[in-house]
């Protein structure tokens, strides 16, 4: 069930929109790495072909997984997993379709073949806000100055397995358009943080895990600060009647920074979203199997001088530890990764002479004006940005837990 139709498209063009994706409506290149990758397990009561029915056809002619339900609406059959927000809601959404799942990783394996980096399927989140009123520097400007934007973003952001521990490559699409002429539509390959390390969630620490995959990854701005075991124990296992402090022991923040620029170094536009999880399904901890412990798993935990973890996401998941045999990835656990939002922060853009459309590599560098193997195409607009508008969060009330969704996800 591909949502993308030549009704989209051709709505776009009528409106006068730039083509950001001219994907063909047919797929004629096959299917993409991406495309398949989920099989059910025994909770879930959907199948692997109703899966891929929600598929789309990415630029390069190829087949891809696309946002779908954590509910298929069809047969009421559950997925497990979740995209977050539905892109179909977005003022975005007309002018740039469906978003193939996994095309700057595909693109990544022919610019580079040797050195592929792929992602899972259960990490692609999307959130989207439109109308958004940004900051326009300062509160002399924002007097004079009602800047107001359309946003919709994609980020692979995996929060259930040890890859984040290492690997800085997610694959971001970013698309913003405002009232002032600030508007960029990009899919790349977001290096957030050092490979191979991350910083600790509590004190801020880096702690080096071992190689990132690909190995040449580069040293991208920005950094992924995550949970470790000292966070979880310090913040879960309290004594007395005290209930936990869960946001401190387990909130994940994705500090990404990112460039697009041309072959010759100038950056054509920056921004900075971060990228939020309040309730992960997995923390450091360089004594458990493969590195990857479970807060789920501390609920049931007592402390040597008898703390305990109390309230919150352990009631809910197992009553303090009175209900016994909740996994990491049962239903029960609220330890799902499901609680997110993004800080849009800032956009600038330094693009005055053009043109609109560059193609890069993989990770938004090297633009050039012509495709070249691997290169994906982004859409800057041809202006040099006064204002820079700045953005707020979005996401902070919403929740996409739903019937059967669990870790992984």
């Amino acid at each position: 069930m591909s949502y993308r139709s030549l009704t989209i498209l051709a709505l776009a063009i009528a409106c006068g929109s730039p083509d950001y994706s001219v994907a063909p409506v047919q797929p004629t290149g096959g299917t993409a790495r991406a495309y398949g990758l989920w099989t059910p397990s025994a909770r879930e009561t959907c199948t692997k072909a109703q899966h891929d029915r929600y598929s789309t056809v990415g630029p390069d002619g190829k087949l891809y997984p696309t946002w779908h339900p954590p509910t298929d609406p069809e047969s009421g059959c559950t997925f497990g997993h979740e995209h977050g927000r539905d892109p179909r809601g977005s003022d975005l959404y007309r002018q740039v379709g469906d978003i193939p799942l996994g095309y700057a990783n595909e693109q990544l394996e022919i610019f580079d073949p040797q050195n592929p980096r792929n992602e899972d399927h259960f990490g692609h989140k999307f959130e989207w806000e439109n109308d958004v009123q940004m900051n326009a520097g300062s509160s002399l400007a924002n007097r004079f100055f009602d800047i107001r934007c359309d946003i919709l973003v994609k980020f692979h952001q995996g929060t259930h397995s040890r890859d984040a521990f290492t690997n800085n490559l997610h694959e971001l699409v970013y698309h913003i358009k405002c009232n002032d002429g600030t508007e960029m539509h990009t899919t790349f390959m977001s290096a957030v943080g050092t490979p191979g390390e991350f910083e600790t969630s509590c004190d801020r620490r880096r702690i080096r895990v071992g190689p990132a995959t690909p190995a040449n990854s580069p040293n991208g701005g920005g950094v992924r600060i995550i949970p470790d075991v000292d966070c979880v124990m310090r913040h879960m296992l309290v004594s007395g009647t005290r209930e936990s402090n869960f946001n401190s022991a387990l909130h994940e923040s994705w500090e990404t920074s990112n460039s697009i620029r041309t072959e010759n170094g100038h950056t054509l536009a920056h921004f900075n979203p971060y990228f939020q999880v309040d309730a992960p399904s997995r923390y450091y901890d360089p004594a458990a199997p493969n590195v990857t412990a479970r807060p789920v798993d501390v609920c049931y935990m007592t402390g040597p001088s008898g703390e305990r973890a109390r309230g919150g996401l352990c009631q809910q998941s197992t009553n303090n530890g009175a209900l016994t045999g909740v996994t990491w990835d049962d239903p029960r656990s609220r330890f799902n990764g499901v609680a997110r939002f993004v800080d849009i922060n800032s956009n600038i853009i330094d693009n005055e002479k053009g043109p609109a459309v560059w193609y890069t590599d993989p990770f938004g560098h090297d633009g050039r004006t012509k495709p070249f193997p691997g290169s994906i195409k982004q859409w800057i607009a041809p202006i040099a940005g006064v204002l820079n508008p700045e953005g707020p969060g979005l996401g902070h009330r919403r929740n996409y837990g739903g019937l059967g969704v669990r870790a992984p996800n």
